[in-house]
């Protein structure tokens, strides 16, 4: 039997919706704008998501206008096309001004943009399967070839679903019991303080608009660290609402150390399951305090700098926040692919401080160091911040976190060294780590 190969060659035009791209370009153009623009961005909308190329440069023009912070209106985006030297090309200002006659509110956006990614997504996978159909004629190995397109499929599938903030509820009564309140009776603390009595003592907490970096090498404490200053203000009688961007581990996984830690656990025998019944009982009452915390988690593992800080605007419009934790910078993607990985760091890192400032709100975020330290055998410098010397710049904390000072050599001990980062409670852990913690920067220290 002979199988005839047949043409693949496109007879059919892509789906696509001229009505449905032209209205949601209108709604992007409505009330300023910036509201709308960070609806598309969260459906991971770009200008290749639109198939009409003039459409594709109108929403290029209200992402440059989003990312500077500008009104996006008939006005700007005309003027920033002109700019781009594509309002001609695009049908001129008359072809705006007929988008902008479309709709008379953005109230649809959300349909319009959802059918604008969804067409997006069938175009892909018509692509896709049209690229298929002629490998699958020549293909040799099949068991390879069909996990080539279950993959492809999956990538492409995913960039259709929008990631979701997720809610960490609790009891804050029973959690400020679980607590102590270290930071409450200092006065000298007027931030958000972070459990920890030494560094609050040097930075009086962590305050609106700072960006406050924690750094330190793999497997150091970051994390910990991080979970140890959140449950600081949020284990308190007004507690801090927090948001926490993890693009490393889940929320389960989060949830599993904040009660190991809330509980005074071992996380070893949390894990294992290798608990005494007192203790066994003290999970359920941890986890029943902890459902009322306000605390988000977003557990998205490849966002970019504007997903995430579109992300943060929009829970901040509805619960204003009062910390905000990135875990970690380094696993941001880059919003062009095209330029070098130090430069998309400092355009991320640009971005975190933008963020921190917009909603006046400390953002700890956390970092890697490099890995010169580690060949010197020596404490952590500003220098080993990894991949760009932005970070350092745009700090307001930078808080460097390495082994104890004795377990080091070829370095004097920095004299704001922060020795037993240790969870902010009387009760010793058994599997309490020594670091030190030293404070590196204070753009508004002594």
């Amino acid at each position: 039997m002979s199988i005839k190969k047949q043409s693949v060659g496109s007879v059919r035009e892509p789906p696509y919706s001229m009505a449905y791209e032209q209205a949601l370009l209108a709604a992007c153009m409505l009330e300023g704008g910036q509201d709308s623009i960070a609806k598309c961005i969260d459906l991971k909308l770009s200008a290749d998501s639109f198939y009409i190329p003039a459409h594709q440069k109108i929403f290029e023009a209200c992402i440059a206008l989003f990312k500077a912070g500008s009104p996006v209106n008939l006005v700007t985006v005309g003027e920033q096309l002109k700019g781009m030297g594509a309002l001609e090309r695009i049908g001129g200002l008359v072809y705006l001004n007929e988008l902008s006659d479309r709709i008379e509110s953005p109230a649809g956006l959300a349909f319009y943009a959802q059918s604008v990614k969804n067409l997006e997504v069938a175009r892909n996978l018509v692509r896709f399967f049209l690229t298929g159909l002629e490998e699958a004629y020549q293909v040799r190995d099949v068991d390879q070839f069909i996990e080539h397109v279950e993959s492809r499929v999956f990538e492409i599938n995913q960039g259709r679903v929008e990631e979701t903030v997720l809610p960490f509820e609790g009891s804050v009564d029973k959690a400020v019991n679980l607590m102590q309140k270290l930071s409450e009776d200092h006065e000298v603390v007027n931030g958000v303080a972070s459990g920890f009595k030494d560094l609050d003592q040097l930075t009086t907490g962590f305050h609106g608009a700072e960006m406050i970096v924690i750094a330190a090498r793999p497997s150091m404490g970051k994390t910990a660290l991080a979970l140890n200053i959140a449950e600081a203000a949020l284990m308190r009688v007004n507690p801090v609402p927090t948001l926490f961007f993890s693009l490393e581990m889940s929320a389960e996984q989060l949830a599993m150390r904040m009660i190991g830690s809330c509980g005074r656990i071992d996380m070893t025998k949390l894990r294992t399951g290798f608990l005494s019944k007192s203790r066994q009982a003290s999970i359920g009452q941890i986890g029943e305090a902890l459902k009322h915390v306000p605390l988000w988690i977003d557990e998205s593992s490849n966002l970019t700098i504007l997903e995430l800080r579109s992300k943060a605007r929009r829970l901040h419009a509805q619960h204003p926040l009062g910390l905000i934790i990135v875990d970690y910078l380094q696993l941001l993607a880059g919003t062009d692919s095209k330029v070098s990985r130090e430069q998309q760091i400092a355009e991320i890192s640009r971005g975190i401080k933008s963020m921190a400032k917009e909603l006046n709100v400390p953002v700890i975020v956390l970092s890697q160091l490099n890995r010169e330290m580690e060949r010197e055998n020596r404490q952590p410098r500003l220098s080993d911040l990894r991949e760009s010397g932005s970070i350092e710049q745009d700090a307001d904390l930078v808080l460097l976190l390495s082994k104890a000072d004795k377990e080091t050599s070829g370095a004097e001990k920095p004299s704001q060294a922060l020795e037993e980062v240790v969870p902010p409670t009387n009760e010793p852990l058994t599997d309490v780590v020594r670091r030190d913690l030293i404070l590196a920067k204070q753009r508004n220290g002594p």
